[in-house]
């Protein structure tokens, strides 16, 4: 069994809560904190957990996160406790569901290497660079007992449905289970002695590949299932049964969820998109994803797998017998998909954004909004417009592996290399020949220890890199000569990550017993992989950036090597490292129009690619103004009208600022209106005109000279209530945020006109049957006068029946009854006419042309 006590970080307890804002809970609700069909599920943009319900389908409590906006996080969960790791800074916390209070922290190494753990009350840190397994009280996050310690670069970390933890070691080929220590009944402290009588075990190991294959776990509710990735070959160890082994025939590596729950194993192959299903010791079902690019691990639930494509925000479902039942699709994912099954349902979250989704045992998908307004903390951000799809790779068999080297042992030999061009398919293994022998390594190992060499001959060693396609071009390392006559291992190695990328690894000077140390070859250990770093004659090496993967750990040993090519054993292994840079140039920016602010523009990106560091900040530029944002979207204000900007953004992290990205926008203008024409009718003039509304939101007005405004649409306006045949002067004016634009246009109305009606009756009656005939004394039809009332001294004329009058406006007068001579009209308006002058007409004796109302004629 493995053991020894080993310090990875401070370790403290922290009973006082971290500033948690709880939304949503009341005081009373905290007791049940802990329901069981719920899972809390991370939101980036908001550093946000919230509480889902897998019943309702609904978030029933959201809880914020200090400083932890756009970080990945690593979220494992009991019904009691909640741990979270940071990925961007490292830091554990664990969270008290009963009271909603963050009780404790330490920190880890920030990046990719390090996972977190958790089953009933065991927590543990599995370090895979150092090859540390540390478990912790999750009450205290105190360290219980020694820390399992295997070599580095391990791979696994997940707990089976029987609490045991399944490390894999690819460098032995090995997979091994761990059983928790029991926690005392109080919470361990940093004080106390964590050590004594309690710690962690491992209860099993097997063999399950050759050395130096790459591996992939998946924890089953008794057991493990672990896929060696170099030969595809797929093992399960049950308690009840002998390990079962079963070869599949793919075109690429596969892989595995952390975590399958049933009897079936779902192995992807992520490059071709297929999924071959495996139970009962053999392949059950075969079946490929629709789309293209690159998947992540099939899910087993209730009867199906469900296959997550990041690119588009789908998961698609497949029924045991290998069909297409379903495609889940989650809005605006723009980034990762997780998939966790607990608490009897499939929760799906998007961490990039506000949607997530609930799967059932029945397999009935419902969306969850975690941003929901019922709950506290308001409507989500705008999202981020995705980044563009990567272009499609050719696709073709890999080239030769780069640097092949050699270095000679005590009767064995260290053959390395760097990665071969993968050339569009993903490298599936190397294969190292020499000494009469053929070995597999896995894509991921690098490096390989050739033992059972004969000490005084030559050897010379190829590797070559396969892939889907086939088998690439070998290249050779140099000769070397195993002799018993060794250097020592240089007794120490650290390393240093720095803000331009490099990385810096040193150690002391090894003893060359005799002979003259001639250069130093280092090796880069990560999560289940190691590779060649670069060689050096001084006793430090540095990493040019980019070599190595931004945000992932790294670890360093090293290889003496004499002047008669023998190199000495590996160095202990260095410290744990996380490269880094400044963040790459912001992506997708678009910057617009503010409709409906003067001097303003809007501004929305992509995150940077954050390079090993957690942004701090956004520091966004335009025309002179200079603004610092978190979240990647922004306003600037304070610009010019009208004016045509250069928006830059840049990230900020710990290295620095990085590169700019460019849009360029234009801030609202005054509004520019023109003018095209109009039309009229006898008391109305509408207004044809088009505005340029500068990018702003226009209202639009028409003013006639002493009468009030109009307003309308902003393509034509009518104003009513004008006079008949009178030419009008109008003004135009549209007003956005930047200010008023104006036009002028000129329009008359056409004159209206009215017939002078009388109508004889037919009758014998001469009274009547000439009474319109002419004016005659006493009171008569077609009377005309020069004030709106019949008074025989103001009498300006007659006209004669039918004779067409033009009309100017009415006003109110004598009551006037045509009586039987137009239709027994009667009204007390009276018309002013063109008929010697203007003068007034009886309305009961003038009918408008076109049977027009009295009503459209103004008043006088």
């Amino acid at each position: 069994m493995r053991g020894g006590l080993v310090t990875i970080g401070t370790v403290g307890a922290l009973v006082a809560a971290m500033g948690l804002t709880v939304l949503g809970l009341g005081a009373a609700d905290n007791a049940v904190a802990s329901y069981d069909a719920s899972a809390w599920l991370w939101s980036a943009a908001r550093s946000e957990l919230a509480r889902v319900n897998g019943i309702t389908a609904r978030v029933d409590t959201r809880t914020q996160v200090p400083d932890g906006r756009s970080h990945p996080m690593q979220v494992v969960q009991t019904d009691r406790m909640l741990v979270l790791r940071d990925l961007s800074t490292g830091q554990v916390s664990s969270l008290d569901l009963a009271t909603l209070q963050v009780v404790a922290r330490t920190k880890t190494t920030a990046g990719i290497g390090v996972n977190v753990a958790l089953h009933e009350d065991a927590a543990f840190v599995v370090d895979s660079v150092q090859g540390l397994v540390r478990q912790l009280d999750p009450r205290s996050l105190v360290p219980i007992g020694e820390p399992v310690r295997f070599p580095p670069g391990i791979t696994g970390g997940s707990f089976d449905g029987e609490g045991r933890l399944w490390i894999g070691v690819p460098s032995e080929g090995t997979v091994s289970a761990i059983s928790p220590a029991t926690l005392p009944s109080a919470a361990a402290t940093a004080g106390g002695q964590p050590g004594t009588g309690l710690a962690p075990k491992e209860v099993r190991s097997h063999t399950v590949a050759e050395p130096s294959h790459d591996l992939a776990l998946s924890t089953l509710d008794n057991g493990v299932a672990v896929l060696d990735r170099t030969t595809n070959v797929l093992t399960t160890v049950r308690d009840e049964e002998q390990p079962k082994t079963v070869t599949l025939t793919t075109s690429g590596p596969g892989t595995l969820p952390a975590r399958t729950n049933g009897p079936r194993v779902a192995v992807t192959v992520p490059d071709d998109r297929n999924v071959y299903v495996v139970g009962d010791g053999a392949v059950q079902q075969q079946f490929s994803v629709p789309g293209v690019g690159t998947l992540s691990p099939a899910v087993a639930w209730a009867g199906r797998f469900y296959c997550a494509d990041e690119q588009t925000g789908a998961v698609y479902s497949f029924d045991a017998d290998g069909k297409q039942i379903d495609k889940i699709e989650v809005p605006g994912a723009n980034g990762p998909l997780e998939l966790e099954v607990r608490e009897n349902h499939l929760f799906i979250n998007a961490p990039n954004s506000a949607n997530a989704q609930v799967v059932d045992d029945k397999n009935t998908a419902r969306p969850v909004n975690k941003y929901a307004n019922d709950i506290l903390g308001g409507d989500p951000p705008p999202a981020a417009p995705p980044p563009p799809p990567p272009p499609k790779p050719l696709v073709g068999k890999p080239g030769a592996p780069r640097n092949v080297t050699a270095a000679a042992g005590n009767a064995q030999a260290r053959v390395s290399w760097r990665a071969a061009p993968a050339n569009g398919a993903a490298i599936t293994r190397y294969v190292v020949e020499g000494a009469g022998k053929e070995y597999q390594v896995g894509a991921n190992q690098r490096s390989l220890e050739i033992t059972g060499l004969t000490n005084g001959e030559t050897y010379r060693f190829s590797v070559r890199a396969v892939n889907a396609k086939g088998t690439g071009p070998a290249k050779n390392s140099n000769a070397v000569v195993p002799t018993s006559e060794v250097p020592d291992a240089p007794a120490s190695v650290t390393a240093q990550e720095r803000p331009d990328g490099t990385v810096l690894v040193r150690w002391p000077a090894a003893n060359g017993q005799g002979y003259k140390i001639t250069k130093y070859a280092v090796t880069a250990i990560s999560a289940g992989a190691s590779a060649q770093a670069g060689e050096s004659a001084k006793t430090e090496l540095v990493i040019p950036a980019g070599e190595l993967e931004y945000g992932t750990q790294y670890a360093f040993q090293v290889v003496a090597v004499n002047e008669k090519g023998a190199g000495s054993t590996p160095s202990p292994v260095s410290n744990s490292v996380v490269p880094f840079a400044k963040p790459s140039a912001p992506t997708s920016l678009t910057a617009t129009t503010v409709a409906g602010e003067a001097g303003a523009v809007s501004v929305v990106w992509a995150d940077a690619k954050e390079n090993g560091r957690a942004v701090t900040k956004y520091v966004v530029a335009a025309g002179g103004r200079t603004i610092e944002v978190a979240e990647p979207r922004a306003k600037l204000t304070g610009l010019g009208n009208g004016q045509t900007v250069v928006v830059k953004v840049h990230a900020v992290n710990e290295a620095g600022a990085g590169a700019d990205a460019t849009a360029t926008a234009r801030t609202v203008a005054p509004p520019r209106v023109t003018v095209t024409g109009g039309s009229a009718d006898a008391t109305s003039v509408t207004a044809n005109f088009t505005v340029d509304a500068g990018g702003g939101k226009a209202t639009c007005s028409v003013t006639v000279a002493g009468r009030a405004a109009v307003a309308g649409a902003c393509s034509s306006i009518r104003v009513t209530g004008l006079a008949p045949g009178t030419a009008y002067n109008f003004t135009v004016t549209a007003n956005n945020a930047a200010g008023a634009g104006t036009d002028t246009g000129s329009q008359s109305t056409p004159a209206l006109y009215g017939v002078a009606t009388c109508n004889n009756q037919k009758t014998t009656d001469p009274a009547t049957s000439t009474y319109c005939n002419t004016d005659r004394s006493g009171r008569n039809g077609n009377e005309v006068f020069e004030v709106p009332r019949q008074d025989n001294d103001r009498q300006a004329g007659w006209a004669e029946p039918g004779t067409r009058l033009r009309t100017y406006c009415k006003v109110k007068g004598d009551d006037v009854d045509s009586y039987i001579y137009n239709n027994h009209k009667r009204s007390t308006w009276w018309v002013q006419v063109d008929y010697n002058g203007r003068n007034y007409i009886p309305f009961a004796w003038l009918n408008l042309e076109g049977g027009v109302d009295i009503n459209v004629l103004p008043n006088c």
